[in-house]
């Protein structure tokens, strides 16, 4: 008869041997738009961003293709209503639990005084399902920040990665962190995000989700592993090295995050960004971030993702 501690012994070993397999690829095409829908309701963290649908968003140019890469822009062109400035907000058709998720970036929006960008993933009734926050920051932000949401009875341990822990409980209520801080983990260059990501030519995000926890790497551009440098269907983590971030620890990880959809968007103020606007560099340029991002459009020329891929991929079975 095989113990318990055998079981969950065999289980980590299949994980941790496990190499995986081209699930999507979405393109560099217009039709990689086909895979999402446009978000364009009020913004849920309460930044002054008007969300505009996929033909608005067109006929505007904030989102297209070039040089065989993916634009997604906000607007920098317009004084904007009291709405707020225009920006997309993509959000996927499918959903993903579990498997390893790979998205290389020539360009990002953040470092701009104003914006909060991210590249994340989220369940349905959140919390329930909880939230995985690959790429954010806001306004002049220069490191990445990886953060999970969830609900109580999830924290992570501060070992196995090269970030640094910010924050260990992955609660969103957790009564000894500011409200919905989650567990977080900041990267360590200061080429992970904004200006300095950008400086580089970007490089490549990717996020193995599995039973047991959920690892993160950021791979700045001449240092990608060569399985993902060469757009192979088949990779593996193992040769990767330690992660940027790891969220492993007193957590059940299947039950805290179930079925997740992929999120990009671009917002500006609100709940991060405009929280801390007095306290940051920024406040010297505006009294409110609302004021700046109204009426300075050229602030934010640089505020775009250029997409040079997003794929997905699942475990080998064999």
């Amino acid at each position: 008869m095989i113990s318990s501690s055998n079981i969950w012994f065999l289980i980590l070993a299949a994980v941790s041997q496990a190499s995986y397999e081209l699930q999507d690829d979405f393109g560099t095409s217009a039709s990689f738009f086909d895979h999402f829908t446009f978000f364009t309701d009020a913004d849920p963290t309460h930044g002054f961003v008007h969300y505009v649908d996929r033909a608005t968003a067109e006929q505007s140019g904030l989102i297209g293709v070039r040089d065989q890469m993916l634009y997604v822009r906000a607007d920098h062109t317009n004084v904007s209503p009291s709405s707020g400035r225009p920006s997309v907000r993509l959000t996927s058709i499918d959903q993903y639990q579990h498997g390893l998720f790979v998205l290389d970036l020539a360009h990002m929006p953040g470092g701009i005084c104003g914006t909060w960008p991210a590249f994340w993933m989220v369940g349905a009734n959140w919390p329930e399902k909880g939230e995985i926050d690959i790429i954010e920051g806001a306004n002049q932000q220069t490191n990445n920040m990886m953060t999970l949401h969830s609900l109580k009875d999830c924290s992570v341990d501060n070992e196995g990665f090269s970030g640094t822990l910010i924050s260990s409980d992955c609660f969103y209520e957790a009564p000894t962190q500011h409200y919905n801080a989650g567990c977080s983990i900041d990267a360590p260059s200061n080429r992970s995000f904004g200006m300095g990501f950008n400086e580089e030519g970007g490089g490549v995000y990717a996020v193995e989700w599995t039973e047991i926890g959920i690892k993160m790497w950021f791979f700045p551009r001449g240092q990608i592993p060569s399985d993902l440098a060469c757009g192979s269907e088949s990779i593996d983590p193992k040769s990767w090295g330690r992660p940027t971030a790891m969220f492993k620890g007193k957590c059940d990880f299947p039950s805290h995050f179930g079925p997740q959809q992929i999120v990009i968007n671009t917002a500006f103020c609100g709940d991060w960004a405009g929280q801390v606007w007095g306290t940051s560099d920024c406040a010297r340029l505006g009294s409110t971030c609302e004021d700046y991002v109204a009426n300075n459009p050229s602030a934010f020329t640089d505020a775009y993702w250029q997409i040079r891929s997003l794929k997905t991929y699942q475990r080998s079975k064999a």
